[in-house]
């Protein structure tokens, strides 16, 4: 009976930390041996760490990268693995290196480079051209890498069709969204029907500046069954026995692989023997039994807004976060995450009452830190206020009052907070939420002053939707209930209400997911049910504030489409969609 015992290796990488990196990756391939696997799989770039963006412009880096994977090679004397790095032949290529016996014994380099959403690779790396299979324990194996898996032909389709490869491997780094585990699953249980082959994806985990891996790597049998799922959001050795006779029987009784062979010939293939192992005499241990359920749409977003904020915080060297707690629901989730991020030691909040403070909202900011067990400061802007009004007030004379002096007490927070920031060597966590940015409510060098903006791609109403996770998850109020109910304030002015200044959120995020994430315009989204001049009103806000959003900090994307990196928009810009 032929067997494979495979270790997909589901880590946390930071770009740039090749030596980090490195170092995880032998760790690994160390916990393998000791698992008694025979392959090992890594994600894609796993040396370099996924996006490296314009390091791989640098030629000192790929040098680097290179000397590592030699490094890594050498670990392999009893096991064989791919890793992804960048390759360097004429030009540079996203691969996957194949180990063996302690060498490189070859590279496949990726086909399929995404050039869309938050991809750009086609920026960096040449398109892979030599598609190639490698046997190992008379098993044929089919090597690739991420968008090669999403495409239903080659170089899939020639490694199972043509060459036989009855397991196909996809080292991957495939960014979350909501929704998207559940794609992804489908599409590779697609996959591996389709083309009656055993399919082993491992993706990345961790934080990357905006961007979250999820992980959650997974393997399917020839009949498009799942086998086994990785932890989401966390590091994991995925490890499965796999019954690869099953494959071959199942193919006895699928004529496609013959018809294909006899109708459109031999296609260029390359066929790679790994020289044999002695085989170990000792009796693998067991693999232990895991849970194979996925998160719900909820936990998962939740579970992605921690992980890239307490991956942001401590891949960029900061040990504490402050966050401004306005007594609001926005502030009180920004401190929930960052607690769960980082523990309660690792987050300071502070109130910033002004002459428009209502005592509710102090409260409310006071008993959130209680219950969350942070440290709380209380620092009074009145008197900083009056200074400003009394310092302008020559240059005001005769203008009545406006969001001018809205605008100056969201600015005195910001300098407060970044003061602190500076002094303490706190990282500033903005509360802002897609909502607020979409349309530009929000100030700049005010409530947007600060390093991280952990809400950026969450909306208002899904806002209220994770607090309630979070207080059922504890099995109390920790977010205290008069958050929920109170109408949304900025409380800049006597009696200040969101809906002064805009549409109810249950109106005003439907139409920003059509339009921001969407693309639909105003015709579209008056069939959905509003009112025409309304969706016009909030098309004109998204346009005229994209010189905000330029000037944000960046922030966890969890939507399709998030604000900046995944919508790139010129600021100086005259089409008018509305």
């Amino acid at each position: 009976m032929r067997t494979l015992r495979i270790g997909l290796c589901q880590i946390n990488t930071t770009v740039g930390d090749i030596e980090g990196n490195t170092k995880k990756i032998l760790d690994y391939i160390e916990r393998g041996k000791k698992a008694g696997a025979d392959l090992l799989v890594f994600p894609e770039m796993a040396v370099t760490g996924y996006p490296p963006e314009d390091l791989l412009l640098m030629p000192k880096f790929i040098d680097a990268n290179l000397k590592a994977i030699k490094r890594i090679a050498r670990a392999t004397t009893s096991i064989t693995a791919l890793v992804g790095f960048v390759e360097r032949k004429k030009d540079i290529y996203n691969a996957a290196a194949l180990l063996h016996n302690g060498e490189m014994i070859d590279a496949y380099c990726k086909t399929f480079l995404p050039n869309y959403g938050v991809f750009d690779e086609d920026r960096y790396f040449h398109v892979g051209t030599e598609n190639f299979i490698f046997t190992l324990n008379s098993i044929p194996i089919g090597p690739s890498i991420c968008e090669d898996l999403w495409y239903p032909g080659d170089p899939i389709r020639t490694q199972a069709l043509y060459g036989g490869a009855e397991l196909i491997v996809n080292l991957s780094s495939s960014p979350f969204h909501a929704g998207k585990s559940a794609s992804r699953e489908k599409m590779i249980s697609t996959r591996a029907s389709d083309n009656v082959a055993i399919v082993a994806y491992c993706n990345l985990v961790g934080g990357q500046d905006e961007l979250v891996f999820d992980g959650g790597s997974l393997i399917f049998d020839q009949k498009g069954e799942l086998i086994v799922r990785g932890k989401q959001f966390e590091e994991d050795l995925v490890l499965a026995d796999l019954d690869m006779e099953a494959v071959f029987r199942m193919r006895l009784h699928d004529p496609r692989i013959r018809r294909e062979k006899s109708t459109n010939g031999e296609k260029d293939l390359r066929k790679i023997d790994l020289p044999d192992r002695s085989p170990s005499m000792k009796k693998r241990p067991p693999i232990p039994k895991r849970e194979n359920k996925p998160l719900d749409r909820l936990s998962e977003i939740y579970s992605a807004l921690v992980l890239g904020t307490g991956d942001y915080v401590r891949k960029n060297g900061f040990q504490k976060v402050l966050v401004g707690l306005s007594g609001g629901i926005d502030s009180a989730l920004t401190a929930s995450i960052a607690v769960d991020a980082l523990g309660k030691t690792g987050v300071v909040g502070v109130a910033m009452p002004s002459p428009y403070s209502s005592k509710e909202s102090l409260e409310d900011a006071k008993l959130l830190a209680k219950n969350l067990g942070i440290r709380f400061l209380t620092i009074p802007i009145t008197e900083v206020y009056r200074a400003y009004l009394k310092t302008l007030a020559p240059s005001f004379k005769g203008l009545k009052p406006d969001v001018t002096e809205e605008n100056i007490q969201a600015r005195i927070r910001g300098n407060i907070l970044m003061a602190l920031s500076n002094k303490f060597g706190w990282l500033v966590l903005t509360t802002g939420n897609k909502s607020e940015m979409s349309v530009g409510y929000c100030t700049l060098y005010g409530d947007m002053a600060g390093g991280y903006a952990v809400l950026k791609d969450v909306p208002k109403t899904l806002v209220y939707e994770l607090a309630g996770l979070r207080n059922r998850r504890e099995g109390k109020a920790v977010i205290p209930k008069n958050v929920f109910v109170k109408p949304p304030s900025a409380e800049l002015r006597p009696n200040q209400k969101d809906e002064d200044s805009l549409p109810p959120y249950s109106v005003l995020d439907p139409i920003l997911q059509a339009y921001v994430e969407e693309d639909k315009g105003v015709e579209e989204i008056t069939k959905m049910g509003f009112e025409e001049s309304l969706v016009k009103e909030v098309i004109h806000m998204v346009d005229r504030n994209e010189y905000k959003r330029r000037q944000s900090p960046p922030g966890v994307k969890i939507t399709h489409r998030a604000l900046g990196k995944d919508r790139r928009l010129p600021v100086t810009n005259r089409y008018q969609n509305s």
